[in-house]
């Protein structure tokens, strides 16, 4: 069924627009059907102001030359086939081509015959009034299902911020990360805000005990943990954003923005300030008590999984499943994955033996960010927290000594975690450091395994290489974990196999 709206002013067409441009891929062909006068050009040129996120871009019709292009994120290209006298035409214009990176929109796509993707989405203006008597479009959209399904989402967006009180807030595309989430910056004059579309995930295929491998890693399948660690943290004094709406249903959000100062220089290069202040931050979360069961308004309670051994050793597999066979040219025996599993549990066990506490996870330089004109912890605001577990204070600093896309010296390394030591000793006279240290170097190679299984699986299932570049820095943290004395069995079973060594030239 088509989608179709009640008759637009040009405001709200321009709103419409953007709307389209937000559930917009590369890949989409936008058809723009409509008589002279009916709006194809204004709305396509709303279309790419959104995605530039420059309501002043100019973008002029392409009556006359055919064919504009954007570089944008992603890239667009504008056609008008008005002028074209025969379908073959489009040849010349580079219309697969433009359809392989990014999005393309074309204006009088009847002149094109049959030469058009079978999948296109067709955007239909039609000429009409509103209530009041005053001009007016009336716009129907058409396409695959799952075209549909995408822009539907987008208009829920629109529908959330017409119930908060800002449904005439323009929308941008935000830098996102490795995840399935989509982020959005969305300002109506001086407020700003972000929104967060993080849909409901489906659960992979069984992998053990009949259970996917985000079921038993405790990987958040819906939005409601992130909402509830939010409000959480923000209750107990810590900057996360402030939830001003949110659609559970559908995994909508809308939230405070944090701003973009990073931790990290120009050059990716840690700044030792705002890593210290990171730290002070972490050693005040470990110092307070939490409750495990936190309430929604919805009735509903998020309960916050144990860090256990089972989470921990799903994780590592990641390095034998992946990263060993890449780095080795080999797969793990039966015999190699026994022990490994051995090694690990030894490990795990001493871990579990510590305290607990709140672990946020992912708490590493792209989760951080900087507010130079506040104080004490509110220099740092938190984001990404959705996969919260119940586990060792240690995972936490590890994760951002050592961080996964920047190289953290040496120096520095053992700074944070001596700052940390010292900050908890400092109101916890029963804080055992060696018992500290220990847990800290396990859970640092824990880490670190996970992360180059990880980056190994973006690259040959997901089709993500760019994630490789971090691996030479993973391998030198895991290293520098390793050196610990407790970790010399597992050092000695990575070496035996060359784990950690470029694989041979004749394997």
């Amino acid at each position: 069924m088509p989608l179709v709206s009640a008759p637009l002013d040009e405001p709200a067409m321009t709103r419409l627009a953007t709307d389209l441009a937000m559930a917009a891929q590369p890949g989409d062909c936008l058809l723009l059907s409509g008589d002279l006068g009916a709006g194809k050009t204004t709305l396509a040129r709303a279309f790419v102001r959104a995605l530039a996120g420059d309501d002043a871009l100019d973008v002029p019709s392409p009556t006359f030359t055919l064919v504009q292009t954007y570089a944008t994120s992603p890239p667009v290209a504008h056609y008008d086939l008005y002028r074209i006298g025969a379908p073959e035409e489009l040849d010349e214009l580079g219309l697969e081509e433009a359809l392989e990176t990014g999005i393309v929109l074309i204006e009088w796509p009847e002149r094109a015959g049959a030469a058009l993707p079978a999948d296109a989405i067709r955007v239909t203006l039609e000429e009409t009034t509103n209530k009041a008597g005053a001009d007016a479009r009336r716009v129907s959209i058409e396409g695959t299902e799952a075209a549909i399904e995408r822009i539907g989402r987008s208009l829920a967006v629109r529908d959330l911020l017409e119930n908060a009180g800002h449904g005439r807030a323009a929308r941008a595309p935000l830098a996102g990360d490795a995840s399935t989430r989509r982020y959005e910056t969305v300002t109506d004059g001086a407020w700003r805000a972000v929104l967060m579309d993080c849909p409901p995930m489906p659960d992979g295929p069984p992998i053990r005990a009949g259970k996917p491998y985000s079921r038993i890693a405790h990987l958040a399948e819906d939005i409601r943990p992130f909402i509830a660690v939010a409000r959480t943290l923000v209750q107990a004094g810590f900057r996360a954003p402030d939830i001003f709406a949110v659609d559970y249903a559908l995994g909508l959000a809308l939230m405070s923005d944090l701003g973009s100062e990073p931790v990290v220089d120009r050059a990716r290069r840690p700044i030792a300030e705002r890593y210290e202040a990171a730290v002070d931050l972490l050693a005040a979360l470990h110092g307070r008590r939490w409750s495990r069961d936190l309430a929604l308004e919805d009735g509903s309670v998020h309960h916050i999984p144990d860090f256990d051994a089972e989470v921990m050793q799903i994780e590592v597999d990641l390095l034998i499943d992946w990263f060993l066979p890449r780095q080795t040219g080999k797969r793990a025996s039966d015999a190699d994955r026994a022990r490994w599993h051995s090694l690990w549990s030894d490990l795990f066990a001493r871990v579990a033996a510590g305290p607990k506490t709140l672990v946020l996870r992912d708490f590493h330089s792209p989760n951080l960010l900087w507010h130079a004109r506040a104080e004490g912890h509110d220099r740092i605001g938190l984001i990404d927290f959705q996969d919260a577990l119940w586990g060792h204070p240690a995972y936490d600093l590890m994760s951002l000594a050592h961080d996964a896309r920047v190289d953290v010296p040496p120096v520095l390394q053992r700074g944070l975690v001596d700052r940390y030591c010292r900050t908890r000793r400092a109101v916890d006279p029963a804080f055992d450091e060696d018992a500290f240290r220990a847990a800290a170097a396990i859970l640092a190679a824990q880490r670190a395994a996970k992360i180059l299984g990880i980056f190994v699986r973006l690259d040959a299932r997901d089709g993500k290489p760019a994630y490789l570049a971090h691996l030479p820095r993973m391998k030198a943290y895991l290293r520098s974990a390793l050196a610990h004395p407790v970790l010399a069995d597992l050092r000695a079973w990575l070496d035996a196999r060359g784990v950690l060594e470029p694989k041979p030239d004749h394997a």
